[in-house]
């Protein structure tokens, strides 16, 4: 019941932002959504190494790199690089230098991740709010599908070291369900795509989706921790809900951007 009176309360607010916000709102809830998840992040890689010093949940540094990473209008690459520099150098500050690694590149990894994801959803938003809908909404689908009917018929395992609750026949039905539901969609908004070409996309938009959940699922798994956090009742914290999101993202505009799909 949880699960239903959070997606209700947050749905309405997720269509108005993508679709109908002005820019600046859009970048303001998604750097908002981007550090939440963020912080999660770091919460959990944290946890794979106990007693870091410092703390590079409460770097700041890094929280301020991924808001310009979302809003900087280009030059993505060297200014990462230049990012990666300086946290290398501000991880030099621990006492213990076996932990200046995985504090450098647990943060870099993650902005990169969660930050680097959004920034293709707002280049996403630029080429139509309806594909940066589709993006991210095709795996929400997809995600419901495969838990009531993995709930309810799955028997198969798809990964049980990593997450015991997911089948081989949720996965299915997420798979199906996102393709049907996803050429529907891209037969209304974007009639110009080929009914091919829209398997293809909602195919890989879904694959690469659930690849990011259970990607999730594995750090979640190797920190002993069930959930990302607790701001969504029902869902966990934000990284929980957007984590297939951050994968499908990306690979929708690349595939846009390459015009796999678009003439």
């Amino acid at each position: 019941m949880k699960r239903l009176l959070t997606g209700l309360i947050i749905t309405p607010f997720f269509f108005f932002t993508i679709l109908s916000s002005p820019d600046w709102f859009f970048l303001a809830a998604l750097a908002a959504v981007a550090l939440c998840c963020f912080y999660e992040y770091m919460g959990i890689a944290a946890a794979h190494f106990p007693g870091l010093d410092p703390n590079p949940q409460r770097n700041p540094a890094a929280y301020l790199a991924g808001v310009f990473l979302l809003i900087l209008p280009q030059g993505e690459a060297l200014y990462l690089t230049l990012f990666a520099l300086l946290i290398w150098i501000l991880a030099v500050r621990t006492k213990n230098l076996a932990h200046i690694l995985p504090v450098a590149a647990m943060t870099v990894f993650g902005v990169i991740y969660i930050f680097g994801s959004w920034r293709c959803g707002v280049g996403l938003r630029a080429m139509s709010p309806w594909w940066m809908l589709f993006a991210v909404a095709i795996n929400w689908v997809g995600d419901t599908f495969a838990f009531y009917f993995g709930k309810n018929f799955g028997k198969h395992k798809l990964a049980p070291v990593i997450s015991p609750g997911k089948s081989w026949e949720g996965t299915v039905a997420s798979l199906v369900s996102t393709m049907i539901l996803g050429v529907w969609f891209l037969g209304w908004k974007f009639p110009q795509v080929g009914i091919g070409q829209a398997l293809l996309l909602c195919a890989l938009a879904n694959i690469a989706g659930q690849v990011g959940d259970l990607c999730e699922s594995a750090i979640k798994r190797g920190a002993g921790v069930k959930d990302s956090g607790t701001l969504l009742p029902g869902h966990g914290g934000w990284l929980d809900r957007v984590d297939s999101s951050l994968f499908s993202v990306p690979v929708v505009y690349w595939l846009l951007q390459q015009r796999w799909i678009l003439p």
